[in-house]
């Protein structure tokens, strides 16, 4: 027989009998009602990501007031793009909220004012009809009130579960809600909270201006972007996590989806243990976990030498072409007998390599707006973006490689080409031989079309005016007209 499968552990109908066998081994809410809750009311603490709340440290369930609002804000998911957010409390994701198996929540969900929709919340963590939506559908202006007792420890997804659902995930309505088993999590020396979303806009990858929601990209699940904590470049330079060599780190990791699994993975490390699905069993020594939509997952590992290790979205292209990409920033001394490499390069920074970077595109990209951006504007946009686009064949310096990428310095390519053939070029990709300055090359250059006007019109404006070139200034309206001109069969990037 079975186990979990005798008579005794099931009456006539087929229910599990209380205290069975089954119900014991879960480890779930048979054993989490730990009576009523104790003591005066606990107002949560919540954070905005990447922040987490202290540890419960509690050895009694406690009657636990949870104030949450929603907020119809606009941000920035990009540099120069923004975005009206649908958030839980200002910021996507929503707050962290973290409480003990046992505890008595008192949430009180607000609808600010200024709303043009009607919000509720589906905590993951709840027991009982729409995880608290059907109790929290909340009009502008308005105040819902619901309670739950969290009878099941784990780390749980929120978001909001009204119609049409999809479309409020995926304005960014989710957050993580931690509740913490009756012990408590074993200390580490730092937390924080990571959670992935897909986005879906009118237009492209970075173009610039406000955006707003596509319902057709969404419903075939073509995101336009993937980031980390509700915008590109949240978690890179200033706002990088910050750890030392020798501290151990757990990170809360969420998928707000609403449609794309996540294979998360930090680049230059390995976990230690993955707790999967946000559970209470953990799998130890893994590369890349995966976190299902509406899903999360809690990761540790002991930080052994110093540097930038960069968290993604495995699914690549993700990363390097939708925004899914973060940063770990470790300081400490050198570990030459565990690590003797330089530290990460262009390949895996990218345009975030320059911490700088951010606020110097981002400007540039206000001034083309307006109609005021300079020549040098550029040339310092154009040397940011080269240096995490162009940098990994051509060389910062601009030399390229003998025989395999040739020479933009002083390259009779660019003299001798008009403009329309070099924008051309960076559009399109080059394949086969071409002699630049005498050398002969026999190459492939990909298409660069995921590039905005702006961007190609900045890297190859900072080109032209660099290592010895004839100095032209190339416009975003010049590139245009090439990319409109350009011929490609359906369903090639353009």
């Amino acid at each position: 027989m079975l186990v979990g499968c005798s008579n005794d552990s099931a009456d006539a109908d087929g229910k599990a009998a209380a205290g069975s066998h089954f119900l014991q081994d879960t480890g779930g809410s048979a054993r989490g009602d730990f009576g009523p809750p104790q003591g005066e009311p606990i107002q949560a603490i919540l954070t905005d990501a990447p922040m987490v709340p202290p540890p419960v440290n509690r050895d009694y369930p406690a009657k636990v007031i949870v104030d949450l609002e929603v907020v119809e804000k606009e941000m920035e998911i990009s540099e120069g793009v923004r975005y009206t957010f649908w958030t839980f409390g200002g910021s996507v994701p929503g707050k962290f909220m973290r409480i003990r198996q046992g505890d008595t929540v008192e949430f009180h969900l607000k609808n600010h004012p200024d709303s043009k929709m009607p919000h509720n919340i589906d905590l993951h963590a709840v027991t009982g009809p729409g995880g608290g939506a059907t109790s929290s559908f909340t009009a502008p202006g308005h105040e819902s009130v619901f309670s739950f007792k969290a009878l099941n420890q784990g780390l749980y997804v929120y978001h909001c579960a009204t119609a049409p659902v999809g479309m409020h995930v995926a304005n960014g309505m989710y957050g993580l809600i931690l509740v913490e088993p009756p012990e408590g999590l074993p200390p580490v020396d730092r937390e924080f909270y990571v959670m992935q979303g897909d986005f879906y806009t009118v237009g492209k990858y970075r173009e610039k201006g406000h955006q707003v929601f596509d319902m057709q990209k969404a419903i075939e699940e073509n995101a336009t972007y993937v980031v980390f904590n509700g915008a590109e470049g949240a978690l890179v330079g200033d706002n990088a996590l910050k750890a030392k060599v020798g501290e151990t780190v757990r990170l809360f990791v969420g998928n707000g989806g609403p449609n794309l699994v996540s294979s998360f993975h930090v680049i230059g490390e390995i976990f230690d243990k993955v707790f999967f699905e946000g559970g209470t069993h953990y799998q130890e020594n893994v590369q890349t976990t995966l976190v299902p939509a509406g899903g999360s997952a809690m990761t540790e590992f002991r930080l052994e030498a110093p540097g930038t290790l960069i968290l993604v979205d495995h699914s690549i292209f993700r990363a390097f072409n939708k925004g899914a990409l973060g940063m770990l920033k470790v300081e400490g001394d050198e570990q030459l007998a565990i690590y003797s490499g330089k530290e990460v390069d262009n390949v895996y920074l990218a345009d975030k390599a320059v911490e700088e970077g951010a606020p110097v595109i981002a400007g540039v990209a206000a001034a083309q707006q307006a109609g005021s951006a300079t020549r040098e504007d550029q040339i310092a946009a154009g040397a940011v973006l080269f240096n995490g686009t162009c940098s990994v064949c051509h060389q910062n310096n601009g030399k390229g490689l003998p025989g395999v990428f040739p020479p933009l310095a002083d390259s009779d390519f660019l003299t001798a080409k008009s403009q329309e053939k070099v924008i051309s070029a960076v559009i399109n990709g080059i394949s086969g031989p071409i002699t630049v300055n005498g050398e002969d090359y026999n190459s492939v250059m990909p298409p660069m079309s995921n590039l905005n006007d702006d961007e190609i019109a900045n890297i190859l404006t900072y080109v032209y005016n660099s290592w010895d070139n004839k100095g032209d200034v190339v416009s975003p309206a010049k590139v245009a007209e090439v990319r409109a001109g350009t011929k490609r069969p359906a369903g090639a990037a353009h």
